[in-house]
């Protein structure tokens, strides 16, 4: 006897179905018809069920949340989504860089922090890391980068040779290098991690005054990591530890949150300040520009379909609200373009319709067609119109007053300035950031990754690569080497 509570099995097109077992053949042991239109959408459905992967970052998982400004920045920007006293819908993802959407958690890599805040004025996404800092300044070199941290063409393995080869051939990636080498190379846990945004960006308040900005996402959990030897034991015995881990604090009801800080500098400090405040391998010093609070972020709720809100969850820079805009980072600049693009590739170029990316105010768009457009289109579908049709509010929403620049084209470097240099800061951590023991276990580290089939050639400029960050550390780990 069927229980009159169970839900009818249907196809896709919501038709009852005569079996979810047994195919339609001519008697029980005769050949399958082609006419079982429900095996045949059953089998064609699986063939296409997966999406390609993100080519980097294609291993994570995420979260819904909420945000609530607990400071008061209105006085540097007029983004809705920072006002006193307002709540904002959000998700946020959290992924590694350079392995597969099968790799272990617990790899030695940065890990991915981006966010997408539902405002009232249209999404906002902020592509962040659990670092302040990149491997590299000018976005000539990222494909390039990636492919460094992938696989050979050849074996198809990860190779630490041809990372090195990349790192040793490119000082401005010492910076992150050291980041990554040392205890934050491997977070514990995605609620043990701080979130930054890495790159500068511009705010804009109501009157039109200019700033610049970096966000610093601190954890309220208390920041935590894995040794070598941990996350080596974990990458086998349980390579989901980081999205296990996150999935069961919130469904146990110990929803993580991190704090919202932001570090602020007045628009004409930029050109004469000792670093290049664009410059996507340095950070700005505390001490120069200390943390102001702005408001805390809390996950709340799981995805109940990994695919639909996470797999196909689409961040993207160039989406700004009024009152925060782009700044000369030249990444950011290239990331402007390079995610909108992937996206479109990757999942299709109606994403933006998907529920989990749709903004959450309307929507008033001359876009239209396009595979798998399901919202309506009504004309008129072009502008400028006379019949209606929605128009630029450029009394308010037009482009602030941006920065500007000039000079002839060149593929050039950015202007130094009065302290910049590649080792510099890269040595300024591991001396003065890290404790001995923090130094003790980024000399291990980096000793084990070496000694991991790096050819002598690329070995011999790794060497002096770390003498330059730091001149007693760069011996300790040429000695470490030396015992292997």
């Amino acid at each position: 006897m069927t229980d009159p509570r169970t839900k009818p099995t249907t196809t896709d097109a919501g038709i009852p179905v005569a079996s979810d077992e047994h195919s339609l053949t001519i008697g029980p042991d005769g050949p399958i018809l082609l006419q079982d239109h429900y095996l045949i959408e059953q089998m064609a459905q699986f063939n296409r069920e997966r999406v390609p992967e993100r080519q980097p970052h294609a291993k994570g998982g995420g979260a819904f949340g909420r945000f609530e400004v607990t400071g008061d920045v209105s006085a540097y920007t007029k983004a809705a989504l920072f006002q006193p006293g307002t709540t904002t819908e959000m998700l946020i993802r959290f992924s590694s860089v350079a392995g597969e959407r099968g790799s272990p958690d617990t790899w030695r890599d940065p890990r991915g922090f981006a966010v997408k805040f539902y405002t009232t004025e249209g999404n906002y996404d902020m592509v962040g890391n659990n670092t302040p800092v990149f491997f590299m300044r000018d976005p000539m070199k990222f494909q390039h980068f990636i492919r460094s941290q992938k696989r050979r063409a050849d074996n198809n393995l990860r190779d630490h040779d041809m990372q090195w080869d990349f790192w040793t051939l490119s000082p401005e990636s010492a910076h992150q290098v050291a980041w990554l080498m040392g205890d934050r190379g491997i977070p514990k846990s995605w609620r043990q991690m701080n979130g930054y945004s890495s790159h500068t960006y511009m705010w804009v308040n109501a009157q039109g005054e200019k700033y610049w900005v970096k966000y610093h996402f601190k954890t309220d959990q208390g920041i935590d990591f894995l040794t070598q030897e941990e996350a080596d034991h974990l990458a086998g015995a349980d390579g989901d530890f980081h999205q296990r881990d996150l999935y069961q604090a919130i469904e146990r009801g110990e929803h993580p949150s991190w704090t919202l800080f932001m570090q602020i500098m007045p628009f004409a400090e930029a050109e004469s300040y000792r670093f290049n405040p664009f410059d996507l391998t340095k950070v700005w010093p505390h001490g120069d520009y200390p943390l102001i609070e702005v408001g805390r972020m809390t996950l709340e709720r799981n995805p109940t379909d990994y695919h639909t809100e996470i797999e196909q969850a689409a961040f993207q820079p160039n989406n700004l609200v009024p009152g925060i805009g782009p700044s000369p980072d030249k990444m950011l600049l290239a990331r402007l373009f390079a995610y909108a693009d992937a996206h479109r590739s990757r999942i299709g170029t109606n994403y933006q319709q998907l529920p989990v990316n749709a903004p959450k105010c309307p929507v008033h768009s001359y876009s239209k067609d396009g595979a798998m457009r399901y919202r309506n289109v009504s004309d008129p579908v072009y502008a400028p119109n006379s019949k209606g049709g929605p128009r630029a509010d450029s009394a308010r929403y037009g482009e602030p007053a941006g920065w500007h620049t000039s000079g002839a084209m060149a593929h050039a470097a950015y202007t130094l300035h009065k302290d910049d240099d590649d080792w510099g800061q890269a040595g300024t951590l591991v001396r003065e950031v890290m404790d001995e023991a923090a130094r003790a276990r980024l000399v291990s580290n980096v000793v084990g990754h070496l000694e991991d089939g790096v050819s002598p050639p690329v070995l011999e400029r790794a060497l002096e690569y770390w003498r330059n960050i730091d001149g007693n550390l760069g011996e300790r780990i040429g000695a470490g080497v030396e015992r292997q």
